[in-house]
């Protein structure tokens, strides 16, 4: 069965490693076989990954979008050591997206990744 993606006028996507922008009007894409794939609205560009939890989103996209996420893990494992060393409250989020990685469901992790930057949005609030 396809996948299909209703893209707006002039939203990009990724397919694997190739960026796609649509035109100026309303395009359906059926995607079938096997391709990492990100609408516009779940890319995060690297300038835009200016917190803890937003660089760690970030990994994981790279990851998701690697040939060989395996490469970036040390990178991830990094990273989450030094966010629940500051905000222990983090873990459960980190229980759940590790488990994905490990179990190379880098698309769930991204979006357990939005909950964690979610978290980090309140914590910084709070303060």
């Amino acid at each position: 069965m396809a996948l299909i993606i209703d893209l707006k006028p002039q939203e990009r996507i990724i397919i694997g490693n190739a960026l796609i922008t649509n035109d100026a009007s309303r395009a359906r894409l059926h995607i079938e076989g096997e391709a990492p794939i990100l609408r516009e609205k779940d890319i995060m560009k690297d300038a835009d990954a200016n917190t803890p939890c937003k660089r760690i989103y970030f990994t994981i996209q790279l990851m998701y979008l690697s040939s060989e996420p395996a490469k970036i893990h040390e990178l991830y494992f990094k990273q989450i050591h030094e966010v629940q060393e500051a905000a222990p409250s983090t873990a459960t989020f980190f229980m759940k997206i590790n488990d994905y990685i490990l179990n190379n469901q880098y698309y769930k992790a991204l979006k357990e990744a939005k909950n964690l930057m979610e978290h980090e949005r309140e914590l910084i609030a709070s303060v």
